[in-house]
C-alpha cells in the first residue's frame, strides 16, 4: 500500500468514469473521490500511532490521515507493548479535536 498510490488510482478510476459519462467533472469533489479509495469502506482514522521515533508519515494514509491526531513514540513496532497503546490512547484522550478548524 502506498498513499500516494492510492490517490493516483482514484484520479484514473474518476477520470475513467467520467470519460464514459457516468460521472460529471463538477460532481467530483471530497466525498467522490474518497469513494475511489482503497480504503473505501474503513473509516478515517482518529489516531495514528508512529513509533520508532519516526516523526513521517511514510506515504501511509496520506489522505484519510488529514484530520487525524498523532502520537509519536520512541518505542520499535516489535516492542510495542499494551502500556505503549495505553500510553497513546491517553494522550489522545487529553487533545483538542477540532478538525482543521481554528480556534475561535
Amino acid at each position: 500500500y502506498g498513499g500516494r498510490q492510492d490517490i493516483v488510482q482514484a484520479a484514473r478510476r474518476i477520470a475513467a468514469d467520467a470519460r464514459a459519462g457516468e460521472i460529471e467533472p463538477g460532481a467530483i469533489d471530497e466525498d467522490l473521490l474518497a469513494r475511489y479509495l482503497w480504503t473505501m469502506e474503513l473509516p478515517d482514522p482518529d489516531l495514528v500511532i508512529r513509533t520508532s521515533g519516526e516523526r513521517r508519515l511514510s506515504n501511509f494514509l496520506l489522505w484519510q490521515s488529514a484530520y487525524a491526531e498523532f502520537v509519536y513514540l520512541e518505542t520499535l513496532w516489535p516492542d510495542f507493548s499494551k502500556g505503549d497503546f495505553e500510553d497513546a490512547i491517553r494522550q489522545y484522550q487529553g487533545r483538542e479535536r477540532r478538525y482543521g478548524t481554528s480556534r475561535g
